[in-house]
Formats: C-alpha cells, sequence, structure tokens
C-alpha cells in the first residue's frame, strides 16, 4: 500500500481506463458507468484510511465489476451470464480500451453535441459544469444530453468494439467529434474555466496521449496530424506562461527560452509534412498558426501578415466566434489598434462574444495600445468580472491597476 498523495486527480486518470475496460466486458453502458461511479466513490472513503493498492486501477475494476455483477442479480433473463461472468477473472486494462470507449461514444447514433458531452465527461473525466464551460451552454442543458445520450446507446444496443481495421468509413463519420472532444478537453487542461490554477496537466496530458493513439491508427488522417501538432506547439508555451506565483503571463512578455523546443520541433513537422500532402482542414489551419507564433525568436518578430492571412483562411473553412475574435487580434497587429477597435463594434451584437470575457480583454489591450487608459481599464475590469478563472482575474486585474 502507498501513501495517498492527489487522490482525485489519480481517480481522474483511473476512471476512463476502469470504465472502457468494464463495458468491454460486461456492455450496457450505463449501468456500468454506475457500477464504476460506485466503485470511486468507495475508493475515496476507503484509501485515506488503507492506503492506495499497488495497482489501483484493477482494484477499482473488481470492486466495478462485483457491483456490476450484483446488478445482474435482478435481471431474471440473465442469471445464465451471471454464473458464467462469476468464473472469469475480472477484466484488465488494454491498450486500445480508452480509444474504443472514445468511439463508442462518438457513435454515429448520437448527436454530434451528444456526442461531445458524453465523450468529455466517459473519457476526458470533465464534471459537468466543467462541460458547461467549455461549450458555453447552461450546466442543466449539459445533464440533459449526458442522460440521453446514455440511453441511446442503450436504447441502440451499440457495442463496445473497434472497427474493423478495414471499416474507416464507419470511422470516419466519428472522427469529426473525436476530433472536437479531444480538443475541448486540451483547451480546458491548458486554460481552466475556473478555479486557482492557469493549468490542468493531467487533462493537456491525457488530451495529447489520446490524441497520439489516435494518429498512429490513423497516420494518413491530415486532420488528427494538424490536432496532435496543434497540441503540442500550444502546450510547449506552458512552462512560461505563469509566473512564480501562478500569474498569468501573456504570450508578448513570455520568456520563450523556457519554451519547450523538443515539443515545437516535432509540432512543426508534423504540420510541415501534413500540409505538404493532405487536403487543409481547420486544425492543420490552427497548428501553422501557432507554428508562426512559436517560431519567433521574440514577440515583435511574430510574422502577423501570414497569422492574418491564415486566419482569413480559417475564417472561411470554419468560422466561429473565436475564429473571429482572435483574427481581429490579427488585424489590429498589422493595421494598428484603431482597426482592431472598429472591427470588435462589429461584432458587438453577436450572442456569444459579447458575454464572453475575452471580447473585453481584447477591447482593453486595443484601447490600451490607442492609449485610452480610462477606456482600457474599463474594459479590464469587465473582463476580470466576466472570467471565473482566478490567475485570469487577477492578471487582468493587475492590468487594470497599472492605468491608474
Amino acid at each position: 500500500m502507498g501513501a495517498v498523495t492527489g487522490l482525485p486527480d489519480l481517480l481522474r486518470e483511473c476512471a476512463p481506463q476502469v470504465l472502457a475496460a468494464v463495458v468491454r466486458r460486461y456492455g450496457d453502458f450505463e449501468a456500468c458507468e454506475d457500477a464504476v461511479q460506485e466503485a470511486l466513490i468507495a475508493a475515496a472513503r476507503q484509501w485515506p484510511e488503507t492506503g492506495v493498492p499497488e495497482h489501483p486501477s484493477n482494484w477499482l475494476i473488481t470492486v466495478a465489476s462485483r457491483r456490476r455483477v450484483e446488478l445482474l442479480r435482478n435481471e431474471t433473463a440473465r442469471r445464465r451470464r451471471e454464473e458464467a461472468v462469476r468464473q472469469e477473472p475480472a477484466p484488465q486494462v488494454r491498450g486500445d480500451d480508452e480509444l474504443a470507449l472514445l468511439l463508442l461514444c462518438c457513435h454515429p447514433a448520437l448527436s454530434v453535441p451528444a456526442q461531445v458531452t458524453l465523450t468529455l465527461r466517459a473519457v476526458g473525466g470533465l464534471t459537468t459544469a466543467e462541460i458547461a464551460r467549455a461549450l458555453l451552454l447552461p450546466e442543466a442543458t449539459v445533464g440533459q444530453r449526458i442522460t440521453r445520450a446514455k440511453q441511446r446507446i442503450r436504447d441502440t444496443g451499440t457495442r463496445f468494439e473497434m472497427p474493423a481495421p478495414g471499416a474507416l468509413g464507419e470511422l470516419g463519420e466519428r472522427l469529426t467529434a473525436v476530433r472536437q472532444v479531444l480538443y475541448l478537453i486540451f483547451n480546458e487542461g491548458y486554460t481552466a474555466s475556473s478555479g486557482d490554477a492557469l493549468n490542468r496537466v493531467e487533462l493537456t496530458r491525457e488530451a495529447i496521449r489520446l490524441t497520439r493513439q489516435l494518429h498512429r491508427r490513423l497516420p494518413d488522417d491530415g486532420e488528427v496530424a494538424g490536432l496532435l501538432a496543434l497540441m503540442l506547439l500550444t502546450d510547449a508555451r506552458r512552462p512560461s506562461r505563469t509566473g512564480p506565483d501562478g500569474t498569468l503571463v501573456p504570450l508578448a512578455e513570455q520568456d520563450r527560452r523556457r519554451w519547450d523546443a523538443a515539443a515545437i520541433a516535432e509540432g512543426v513537422a508534423i504540420i510541415t509534412h501534413t500540409l505538404a500532402r493532405a487536403p487543409i482542414g481547420p486544425y492543420q489551419l490552427q497548428a501553422a498558426i501557432a507554428a508562426v507564433h512559436d517560431e519567433a525568436a521574440r514577440a515583435e518578430d511574430t510574422d502577423w501578415p501570414q497569422i492574418l492571412a491564415l486566419y482569413g483562411m480559417l475564417h472561411a473553412l470554419a468560422p466561429s466566434p473565436m475564429v473571429t475574435l482572435n483574427r481581429i487580434v490579427a488585424r489590429a497587429m498589422v493595421d494598428g489598434p484603431e482597426a482592431g477597435l472598429a472591427a470588435l463594434d462589429q461584432i458587438a451584437d453577436d450572442p456569444v462574444l459579447s458575454r464572453h470575457h475575452r471580447t473585453a480583454a481584447v477591447r482593453a489591450h486595443l484601447l490600451e495600445l490607442a492609449d485610452d487608459r480610462d477606456g482600457a481599464q474599463e474594459q479590464y475590469r469587465l473582463a476580470a468580472r466576466l472570467t471565473l478563472s482566478r490567475p485570469e482575474q487577477r492578471y487582468l486585474e493587475s492590468r487594470a491597476a497599472r492605468l491608474l
């Protein structure tokens, strides 16, 4: 037995592996998830007193399997199956289990929004509240989506299995949601939507790990490669995104010597190779933008005209509120803050951007560059009120205080 340290993180890390193993053995996603949740609760109660088992995932799988067998006792039609299950050893974690679970949650029988929310819950380990913030949705809506998605999986009799190697058509139907889910998990880890910490490293690592698995299985898929490159190029900056006291450091002020050179080199190599051979997609364009930032030795060396051109392509291919906002920032860096402020005025009625803290933060920065100190101070304070991330709040409040 080992000492209990970081128990919530350990349980979050084990949960997807345990759920995948139990679903593979017994089927019935919803019942297995209930059994795994009970096992996690049991661990949270027992391990602080008894210590963490040598193999925590195996312990959780055993407890969850026992609970699933107990549930089978109440199902008359499955009594024979129950007896057979009793004679079998508990399932073990298998290399492709989590990827199979990911594909199960992104089954075509589910709508894309349902696929995203269910996978964030089952594979990413995010809470309903975290998913709601990531998707900019009410928490109640997300809870309903998860419940309905599990019901849909049960009603359709969807099986837990990897598509056959030759069934790429079936796999392709799920890839859009799979990529979106992995990116959302990464983003929640890279910039946590709430709490005291800016980064949740366990989530970024999990997203990169799962994306590597997907890339190994589908090496010719340009968008999977682009997504992996984007994650690597973005996460490479993490060591310099916070100061010694945990405060946020903006991109232009980061010590680039602390960036992860190996991750940058890998990401640049992946996106360079992919752009030369695959049809261009949104993740590839975002990776190319990240590469331009990462290859600049100093902030003032950044090739903003190239970034603006890439955002123009991205906006034409996959428009979204955040793409619009980032394109405005690039426009301001090329044509001046007044051009950026004029563009912000044109999106003032956007239902998403008008309530998002990043819009106020961008306006504040551009007003500061335009030497409107009072206006910038007001917008920094508005942005601080709109975000739930305490590191971002402290940073934005500090920017406002500088302008007093």
